[in-house]
């Protein structure tokens, strides 16, 4: 079938890139779901800072890519095999999909699943194809989702059931800002009621993980951003405390109001000073979890006798170290009852011809969460 896709050529470009363009809408032919795939019809999909470290070559992938990995949709077709969806049925698509089989999945962490790793750093699907070309050549998926698209074909292993009563729209945010902000809090920091928390780096994710330190019952929440306007925005989205990371004596200050530091800090910014500070403000006996992905040339110095006597714990956290089938259907349903207020993240809604304009926007910190509806 033809679809319209948004194509990234060449990593790199020049911004802004509203005039720059790096990524083409570009007709498609997409191949029809195989054994164990779905074919979607994407109703909303999400603008993260992941896409961008793409685009700008921080996170180098083969090219051409059909980029995006944030999304929500509706089935439209099943291959031979697939038995827990039909069409008609909402979806969540996550960027890691599980095959059920290797170890990590058979020990409940399927983040870490084998041959999904395998299949997105070849830019296949689980079954190894591509499913996507362009002008006859076949083009490469992005972490199994390729989200900017129209339509898309994914490993059912990609997917995740919801609710039809769910908001597509807020439903896409689910996929990746969720999954991994709350996600990175709850099951990798494991965050207690009364604990403090901090959270360093205020995007789409930090701040999704914020709701999430507040919907847990943190007893202080800390957020953590250079930039004023979002720590002013995590203070009416229910944060205790705003610091700038880049403050004389921000650590010193900070441990001062938490009595010695936070129980556990969250780093979601993606970048090395970001998570050298969340360390720093980790309190002894305390926890330090990463979900960014900084360029991976970056290294993290540690002094290791610090580390020793102070008892700390510093680990990372991938996929919000989720199990996908489990939490989604959790956090949707929080997302419902209020407790965690998503929509309020969601600054634009955009056209899929105007996304050049939203990762400019993006990579200029004027955004949150932009969310293309199809």
């Amino acid at each position: 079938m033809k679809t319209r896709v948004a194509l990234l050529r060449k990593m790199g470009a020049a911004r802004p890139y509203s005039e720059s363009k790096p990524l083409q809408i570009v007709e498609a032919e997409l191949a029809p779901p195989g054994p164990g795939e779905l074919l979607v019809k994407m109703a909303a999909a999400g603008l993260c800072h992941s896409d961008l470290s793409t685009i700008n070559a921080d996170r180098p992938r083969e090219m051409p890519v059909a980029l995006g990995h944030e999304a929500s949709g509706v089935v439209q077709q099943v291959g031979p095999g697939v038995t827990r969806f039909a069409p008609g049925d909402h979806v969540v698509l996550v960027f890691v999909p599980t095959c059920g089989q290797c170890l990590p999945c058979a020990e409940g962490r399927p983040a870490l699943c084998e041959p999904a790793a395998v299949a997105a750093a070849a830019g296949t699907l689980m079954s190894g194809e591509k499913k996507i070309s362009v002008e006859g050549a076949k083009v490469n998926h992005h972490i199994g989702v390729s989200a900017f698209s129209e339509h898309a074909v994914v490993a059912e292993g990609s997917a995740v059931k919801i609710d039809k009563d769910i908001p597509l729209d807020k439903a896409a945010l689910l996929g990746c800002a969720v999954l991994t902000g709350v996600g990175a809090v709850i099951n990798g920091g494991k965050l207690e009621m009364g604990q403090s928390c901090a959270i360093v780096g205020l995007g789409g994710v930090g701040l999704a993980g914020l709701l999430g330190a507040i919907a847990a019952g943190a007893g202080t929440v800390v957020a953590c951003d250079i930039a004023e306007d979002k720590r002013a925005f995590a203070l009416e989205l229910g944060a205790h405390l705003a610091v700038d990371p880049a403050e004389p004596n921000a650590v010193e200050k900070l441990k001062e109001a938490t009595g010695g530091g936070v129980h556990l800090a969250v780093e979601l910014a993606g970048v090395v000073p970001a998570l050298d500070f969340a360390c720093k403000i980790t309190r002894r006996g305390g926890v330090t979890v990463t979900a960014g992905l900084p360029h991976p040339s970056k290294v993290l110095e540690v002094p290791v006798a610090a580390l020793t006597v102070s008892d700390a714990t510093i680990r990372g956290s991938y996929v919000g170290s989720c199990v996908p089938k489990r939490d989604i259907p959790r956090f949707a349903r929080m997302m419902q009852q209020g407790q965690l207020p998503i929509e309020k993240l969601m600054t634009h809604k955009i056209r899929l011809d105007d996304i050049n304009e939203g990762f400019e926007r993006l990579a200029a910190g004027q955004a949150i969460r932009q969310v293309i509806e199809f």
